[in-house]
């Protein structure tokens, strides 16, 4: 007979988590969660119901999702398993918030911590409390005149000592169900923090398309390099190596004529030197690696032919190629800023919001931005899409242009 194979380190995580200790943590850290719950859960409701604060209630959703965020890190590890975080939060407006699909399963799952939530705590709470403090009255009620058990029954006689003895076994009874009751929440509080059946299908359709549009967008990208490097630096190089012969046959029938076309290979050197540098910068720009994201913004910023601002808040060394699809996100948006909007100033924002990078890139144009009347936008979306994130473009006629981005990091 085989002897049993040693646990991994997640497995023992996941049975100390499940003990009666873990449980009755998960309970009592859950009435906590709860109590925010409940504080988030009334914010929404005033918001509702007071009608003057519906502008408010965008900012509420985001506190119940941050939260929701949270819980499935604990849920999770507490069941062994892990629970998908939905796509980046977007509510930034009541119509974006009516239509959010996980935008509403967290505001159900609030609902429901602030109930059953508090209520699991109780019981997990209540439950050593109520045995200690009967055990306590059963065994020293003469020294307490008038005191009760926890059910508001007197204790005058050693007779009634026995009965508080019985109650704090119930209590100890009710004790024993925390295990159960702890997976029955935890597996409940999953189901409803996890996707549904729809969201799982439509998230999986959503990620053939995007892992698709990748594909697409990294042979396009291939295929420009291949290109720029076919009619530009090779040929470059092929004018050189002609120079050269030129030159050998210059020398060897009058070696005082070889000088201009020494020089002339020269220069011909010099330009596919140059090209080369483009077709590099191109695949990744070295201004990233020198002065990450935020530098390399600002000289884009700082080389617009229209007058551009960055409006910095602190951003963190990302994944390389994190940072270079928000620089080319960047550099597309201030390039297609300057063809089509007319703008008199363009203002760029980075921040990291949880582990979310945002990019907006305003300007004051004409507005009316068409997705469909060119590749830059569509670029930008397909790049962004790459990295499961989102793009928004609010472009009405008149202006202003606003496109955002919200870029999952991974850290």
């Amino acid at each position: 007979m085989m002897p049993p194979l040693p646990r991994t380190r997640t497995e023992e995580h996941t049975v100390s988590e499940r003990s009666w200790p873990g449980a009755w943590r998960f309970l009592a850290v859950g009435a906590l969660v709860g109590f925010q719950a409940l504080a988030v859960l009334l914010a929404m409701v005033l918001c509702v119901a007071l009608v003057v604060t519906l502008p408010l209630l965008p900012h509420v959703v985001r506190l119940a999702r941050g939260l929701a965020a949270r819980e499935r890190g604990r849920v999770g590890r507490f069941l062994g398993t892990t629970i998908p975080q939905p796509p980046p939060s977007t509510e930034d407006d009541l119509a974006t918030v009516a239509a959010s699909r996980p935008a509403r399963r967290d505001a159900q799952w609030v609902a429901l911590q602030a109930g059953a939530g508090l209520l699991g705590g109780a019981v997990a709470i209540g439950s050593p409390v109520g045995v200690l403090q009967n055990l306590v009255i059963a065994g020293f009620w003469w020294a307490f005149p008038g005191v009760t058990t926890t059910v508001d029954t007197p204790v005058r006689s050693w007779g009634d000592a026995l009965l508080a003895l019985g109650i704090a076994v119930l209590y100890g009874l009710l004790g024993v169900a925390v295990g159960p009751l702890a997976r029955w929440y935890a597996r409940v509080s999953a189901a409803r923090l996890g996707p549904s059946k729809q969201s799982l299908a439509e998230r999986l359709a959503e990620v053939t398309a995007t892992r698709a549009a990748a594909l697409e967008a990294h042979g396009n990208e291939l295929r420009r390099i291949e290109r720029n490097l076919h009619d530009g630096t090779q040929n470059r190089l092929v004018a050189v190596v002609m120079q050269l012969g030129m030159v050998e046959r210059a020398l060897r029938r009058d070696p005082g004529s070889a000088l201009p076309l020494v020089l002339t290979a020269q220069n011909a050197a010099t330009d596919a030197l140059a090209e080369l540098r483009q077709v590099v910068r191109a695949i990744y720009p070295p201004v990233l690696a020198d002065h990450g994201l935020s530098g390399a913004v600002r000289s884009l910023a700082a080389h617009c032919p229209i007058p551009c601002t960055v409006d910095e808040h602190p951003v963190p060394r990302l994944p390389a190629a994190v940072e270079a699809a928000a620089y080319f996100v960047v550099a597309e948006a201030l390039t297609n800023a300057v063809k089509h909007s007319g703008a008199d100033r363009i203002t760029v924002s980075l921040r990291d919001d949880a582990g979310v990078l945002v990019i907006e890139v305003t300007d004051d144009g004409r507005g009316g931005a068409d997705e469909s009347a060119g590749t830059g936008l569509s670029g930008i979306r397909r790049r962004v899409a790459a990295f499961d994130g989102s793009t928004t473009v609010d472009s009405p006629v008149g202006g202003p242009t606003v496109l955002k981005v919200a870029i999952p990091t991974g850290t």
